[in-house]
This record gives structure tokens, sequence and C-alpha cells, in this order.
């Protein structure tokens, strides 16, 4: 008799879970998603025709694995007057997006080098439908403080060094310079961890105020592991030379076959990403079709209230509804992407004094988006017209407001009436905290105050208004983390109970990342065996661990800007 997979969770992770057991065993998903929406964070919310990215979706990979899995799902838009293969032009170098027609094996990569062909002359059976496509999108984002603008990541170029002002950058260049000499040793916190790489000053320039106000807690007491798991290895020496060699090009560069390796990119240097045409949540619900057509199951409104176990085995989970209705599935194979803390609450296997302690002791950070339409906004580029940004990240101290995408940008098919400004301001907070719990016109009516605050916004121009809570947005490297893996060890001491996704193992994974994860498991369950330390290590700053061990250094100044803000984007 065929085995079945019970899934917790219809986000990326387990989307990707479900799809590939279809595909690859005769396994049979079953998932069961508690919301009534498909995608979980990666999901789009649609209100009255315009449509919100919920912390914005980059989708970029250096696993070429998962482009071409993207890619499947999704086929790039051509048109008459662009080359069948779109070129992704970042840090010197180009990546063809041709279809990967050939087969990279289940549980590999294609080790740096990407295994393309020319776009095959049949085409995609999602084709047919002209709005079920990929969009190749220009990236541009800035940081917002001293009411004004600087480029993302920081360069060393003369509107920078002229918006700081003499004084500060003096100070800025000797307490680096210090930094060198005074290593804090051992690095503990993620203060630490700044001050060490980027000196005194610069950390309390651009990190922080803003990192404290996204995460509502002192850099002090923030694990020194979250800035090795937001640091994709590059140096700042290799962000100057990005900026060098762009500066200097005249025209990009060809494709070639070195240059079509991308497992040396930092995420944060892209210059044109791929997005789907009606927002990522348009694919996520397109992989739920797909296991529905192959005979999967996607059970939505149903939360997932109680975990039966014998032994180290995972037999049933406890499901109930809206309407008070209950159930028991039973499964061979569990799949968790809820948050761990809920996960551990609800096992009814005797738990462990300290694990207990350790899972009730993880914090979340949650988000708010606030969508505003306007007619305008205040600033304009030099040349005139709409802001190109993707997204702004406003490192202003006496606002709450943490970031404002710009939606036209990320695709204009968000946005109903082209001749609208449709924007997100997103707010870090918890759901304890007076802003989580204010009434959504009071919010709507605060937001509004803020972006005119700063000056990006006249509040008469915003015609209409909407607010999205997403709760448990961000798992906190604080509180009980420091003691994680005592959590670890136990839960994945069940043989058959598999933690995938971003709250599923209570790390900061991008969205290719969870998906990683959940292939990784199916790729054990056909070889028939998972190799759960496997999983720990997808998303793991490998550089970091040899860096404390070796004393190098490996930074960059924009990936930490990133992190800082909650660094969402990140189809990634």
């Amino acid at each position: 008799m065929a085995k079945t997979a019970i899934i917790i969770g219809a986000g990326p992770a387990g989307l990707t879970a479900g799809l590939e057991l279809l595909r690859r065993s005769d396994i049979q998903p079953i998932l069961l998603e508690a919301s009534d929406e498909i995608g979980g964070i990666s999901r789009t919310i649609k209100y009255k025709g315009n449509r919100m990215d919920i912390g914005g979706h980059r989708f970029f990979s250096k696993s070429d694995r998962v482009m071409k899995w993207w890619m499947e799902i999704m086929p790039l838009e051509t048109t008459a007057n662009e080359a069948p293969a779109p070129v992704i032009h970042y840090q010197g170098k180009s990546r063809s997006m041709a279809t990967m027609a050939q087969q990279i094996e289940p549980g590999t990569e294609a080790d740096g080098n990407l295994l393309v062909e020319v776009i095959s002359a049949e085409p995609n059976p999602t084709s047919a439908d002209p709005d079920k496509v990929m969009l190749i999108r220009p990236r541009k984002s800035r940081i917002y403080y001293l009411r004004k603008f600087f480029d993302y990541p920081i360069k060393l170029s003369g509107g920078t060094l002229k918006n700081l002002g003499a004084v500060r950058t003096v100070k800025v260049g000797i307490s680096y310079i210090l930094s060198r000499v005074t290593q804090i040793k051992p690095e503990k916190s993620l203060e630490d961890f700044l001050i060490n790489r980027f000196g005194r000053e610069l950390y309390r320039t651009f990190f922080k105020s803003y990192t404290e106000k996204v995460w509502g807690t002192k850099c002090d007491v923030i694990s020194a592991e979250w800035g090795a798991q937001r640091i994709k290895g590059l140096s700042l020496t290799t962000a100057l030379k990005h900026f060098v060699k762009k500066a200097m090009a005249s025209k990009p560069k060809a494709a070639s076959n070195d240059d079509l390796a991308q497992k040396n990119t930092d995420t944060s240097l892209i210059e044109r990403f791929m997005y789907p045409k009606l927002g990522p949540g348009q694919l996520w619900e397109h992989v739920a079709e797909e296991i529905i057509r192959l005979g999967g199951e996607v059970q939505m409104g149903w939360k997932v209230t109680g975990i039966q176990c014998e032994g180290k085995e995972v037999r049933a989970v406890e499901v109930v509804n809206a309407a008070g209705e209950r159930r028991t599935l039973k499964g061979d194979y569990f799949f968790s992407t809820m948050p761990m803390r809920e996960l551990v609450q609800a096992m009814d296997a005797p738990v462990p004094a300290n694990v207990r302690e350790v899972s009730d002791g993880l914090q979340y950070r949650d988000f708010i988006t606030v969508g505003l339409l306007a007619d305008r906004l205040k600033v304009t580029e030099p040349e005139g017209g709409l802001l190109k940004d993707t997204w702004i990240y406003v490192q202003e101290p006496d606002v709450l407001l943490g970031r404002l995408q710009i939606f036209n940008n990320w695709s204009p098919y968000l946005v109903s009436d082209p001749t609208k400004v449709w924007i997100g301001l997103e707010y870090f907070c918890y759901e304890t905290d007076a802003l989580w719990k204010m009434e959504d016109e009071a919010l709507k009516q605060f937001a509004i105050a803020e972006v005119a605050k700063i000056g990006l916004l006249d509040a008469e121009a915003v015609s209409d208004s909407h607010v999205v809570r997403v709760p448990k947005t961000y798992p906190a490297y604080f509180g009980t983390y420091e003691r994680f893996s005592e959590l670890k060890e136990w839960t994945d001491s069940f043989e058959n109970l598999f933690l995938v996704g971003r709250n599923g193992m209570h790390k900061y994974n991008n969205q290719d990342h969870s998906m990683l994860t959940a292939m990784t498991v199916v790729d054990g369950l056909c070889q028939g065996y998972v190799n759960k330390a496997a999983l720990w290590e997808i998303n793991t700053e490998q550089d970091y661990h040899e860096e404390k061990e070796n004393s190098k250094e490996k930074a960059n100044l924009g990936q930490l800007q990133g992190f800082a803000q909650g660094n969402v984007a990140t189809g990634v």
C-alpha cells in the first residue's frame, strides 16, 4: 500500500515537499494549512484589484536546482523584441536565464556550473496562460537616512561621503582602523560581531538603532550567529570591486561558461531577478494546483492541535477547523513547518524539562504591512517620474516605519490603476505591542502620518489603504536560542518527523533555503535514509565558522544592512 506524508503548512517548504513527493515517489502527501491562503509569508494579498507582496520576494537563488524548479513551474515571459534567453547581470558577471533543459539529478547541484541549453522548442504546459509567467525585473534598493537617499549596498562613493558629512566620515574611518587592531574576543553578541567588522562609529551610524527598532531588543543580547547567518561569505573588498567594475564597464559583459556560475554571488548585489507576474503567491497557488492535479491533497482551514507519538515515532495528527470539527489523520512521514514552540506544545510525547524550557523561551518578531494607494509620491527620480526602488530601507530613528515597498516596481500588474502609486509600509513588532493591537483605521492614519513626517508622501495624496498582520514572521536569535541545540537534538530523535522551512526550523531561511530543506528530506526518503544533520547545514554560513577558527574576515556592509532590516526579500 502507498505510504502517506502529512505535511503541516502550505508555504514554500510544505508545497515543495508535496510536489517533490508526487513527482519522485509513491508517497502520497496531505497538506494541512491552518489559514485560508496558500503560500505562507510568500503569499500575495489581493485588495480591490491591487496585490501586496508581504516582505518582498526576489526569485533568485544560488542553487541551480531551485532556479530550474521555479522555471519549470512558471516559464519566463518572452516578447517579440527580447532575445529568447534573458540575462541577469550581477557583480560584474552575467547569468543566462535560458530554460535549463538538462536534468540535475535529485539531491545534487550543478557544482557551480549552470547547466543550460537554448529554450526548448516544446512549450511549457503553463505557457498557454499569458499570466502564468516570470518577469525579469530590475533591482534597485536604497537606504533613507538623514532625510537623504544612500546607495544600497553602501558604496564609498562621492554621494555617500557627501551625505554622511566630513566629520562623521573621518570618525567612521578611524573607528574602523581601531576595530582591526582591537578585536572583541570572543564574539558573544551581534554587537560584538558588527563592531569587529565595521568599527564602533559605523555600527552606531547604520546598525545599532535601526537593528534594535527592527528586532525590539538590544544588539548585545542577539546571538552573533545571526550575523553569520545573514552574511553570505563576501568581503568588503568584493563589494568595492563590484562597484568599480560596474562603473568602468562600457556595456554588460556577454554570458560565458565561467560567468554562468552563481555560487559566489551575494544576493544584495543582484541587479535583475525573476518575479511572478501577479506576485509570489501566484507561483505557490499554481504549485498547489499541481499537487491536487497529481493526486495529492491540500486541505485548507485545518489547524493542527495535537500530535500523537508512539516511542520515537509520530503516528497521527489531530486537527480542527473554524467550525469546530475535529479529525485525526494517520501517516507514515510527517513534515512540520509550524513554529517549533507550537510543535512541542502539541506533541503528546514526554518532553524533558530542559527541552520544554528552551521551546517555551523561543521568541518571534511579528510583521505588519500597511498598503497605501496614492496619486503620487512627494519625491521623484532626479529626471522625474516614480522612484525606481523595489523597496527603501527607512533608517530614520524618529519613526517606527522600517521599510517601504513600491509594488509598481515589483510588477506593474500588482497595481490595478497604472496612474496610481501602490506602496507598502512595513512595521516590525510583537503581538503584545500597542502597534499590533491598534485598530486598522487608527493604524492606517498612524502610517500615513509617519511617511508624511519624513517627507516621502503628502497625506492628502492617499486615496485608499489596507492593513495586513503576519504573526511569527521572524524567528529570533535571542531568548533561549543560545540553548537551541537541546531542542533540536530532541526533535531530531523522532525518526519520521522532519522539520523544514523557516518557522519549522526556527531558522531565518529565505524562500529558496526553505525549498531546499524540503527537497533534501524527499531526497533522503527516495534513497532510504534522511540525513537530518544535512538539513541544518542549509543556509549555514560555513565561512563564519572557519573564521572563528582561523581569524579570517569576511563581511559585506550591504549584506549586513539587509539582515538588519529583516531582509525577507528575498525570493530568497
